[in-house]
């Protein structure tokens, strides 16, 4: 028999139909077709994925649990991604819950190459929380950018990370913008005597993206972002792999819809496939995750997984100033807020916000 992983599905349907329904998602998520016409006695053996439990969940919902086959996976993110939801992800009743790591998946994507504490030593942290916030809006000019974050910077910042919709549009080219605000954040830096480190959005296909990481090494940057659900969870991976010296934050647009449960898509696979800062949409914000699905995704991204380094939880979106002794409470300190636009309208006092905001971290744990 081949080694098998298991994965763990909630599916909602009535209860007569629970048996096949399971059944199907073996089939699907395995061969895609009717067993009666393999004849090959190893696929039908190692291959075709195996029902191995069915649990009542209440108000008809089951969770199903699938043991597939490793060798299905190779070693490819994405092709990790369609064995564990692939077809099944366009059954509306379906959300995949959890997936077992093997030791051969931490083995072959290897996780973070910096994580939690290489963050934390990129700026001089210790073992306190980091600070984090974004550069807003898109639509302004080079000089602006760069302006706003020279202004973020003095207040002594952890990381400035480029807003997600910033690319390579014509009112803020990304070979422009990036040298721009790397050089405004550097002076900040020099003057302030912490290391700020300015994390610029990649995007576009893998060539592109490659040219853009060049410019970023040139522009002496060692932490970049990007959203994995968008440029693909197999670029993440090649990232991580053949640009090891630089940190990855994961961003997470176009990772809602219910699919795949939050915890487990950032905290366990966006940590295995190589992110090294998990950024989510923390409880209390504009997007509002419950309070157990925020601490779940924490603990799983800090959690001992095979010997790779701890995800970094990054809880955003829509986070305020007076929040930040609750959240530390709430998330302790291995974590990095991250508070966008609510320290852009300090207007003229951004600095003086922005040094709030590092001073109440750093003093929270002191």
């Amino acid at each position: 028999m081949s080694t098998r992983f298991h994965t763990t599905y909630h599916v909602r349907c009535p209860a007569h139909e629970i048996e096949a329904r399971a059944q199907g998602i073996a089939v699907e998520q395995s061969v895609e077709m009717p067993l009666p016409a393999i004849t090959d006695a190893r696929v039908l053996a190692d291959i075709v994925g195996q029902v191995t439990g069915i649990a009542e969940l209440g108000e008809g919902a089951f969770a199903v649990k699938i043991a597939l086959a490793v060798e299905t996976v190779g070693t490819d993110a994405g092709q990790m991604l369609n064995m564990i939801l692939g077809n099944t992800s366009m059954h509306a009743c379906v959300s995949l819950v959890d997936v077992e790591i093997p030791l051969a998946f931490a083995a072959t994507f290897g996780g973070p190459r910096h994580g939690l504490e290489g963050l934390r030593a990129r700026v001089g942290a210790g073992r306190r929380p980091l600070t984090a916030t974004a550069i807003k809006p898109q639509g302004l000019p080079v000089p602006a950018l760069a302006e706003l974050a020279h202004r973020l910077a003095l207040g002594g910042l952890d990381y400035i990370k480029d807003d997600h919709n910033h690319a390579d549009q014509a009112f803020s080219p990304f070979a422009r913008r990036v040298p721009a605000i790397a050089e405004a954040v550097r002076r900040a830096g020099v003057l302030t005597g912490h290391p700020t480190r300015y994390v610029p959005m990649l995007n576009g296909d893998w060539g592109r993206m490659q040219a853009q990481l060049r410019l970023v090494r040139d522009c002496g940057i060692d932490t970049v972002m990007m959203a994995p659900m968008l440029s693909g969870v197999a670029t993440l991976q090649a990232l991580a792999r053949e640009w090891s010296e630089m940190a990855v934050l994961a961003h997470p647009s176009m990772s809602g819809g219910g699919q795949i449960a939050p915890d487990l898509l950032f905290g366990t696979l966006f940590r295995l496939w190589g992110a090294d800062a998990l950024i989510f949409a923390n409880y209390g914000g504009r997007f509002g995750f419950p309070p157990s699905m925020c601490a779940s995704l924490s603990a799983r991204a800090l959690a001992p997984l095979h010997g790779l380094r701890a995800g970094l939880p990054t809880p955003a979106g829509g986070m305020e100033l007076a929040r930040v002794p609750e959240l530390l409470d709430f998330f302790g300190p291995d974590v990095m807020l991250l508070i966008g636009g609510s320290l852009l309208l300090a207007g003229a006092r951004i600095e003086q916000e922005g040094a709030a905001f590092h001073r109440a971290v750093e003093a929270y744990f002191a």
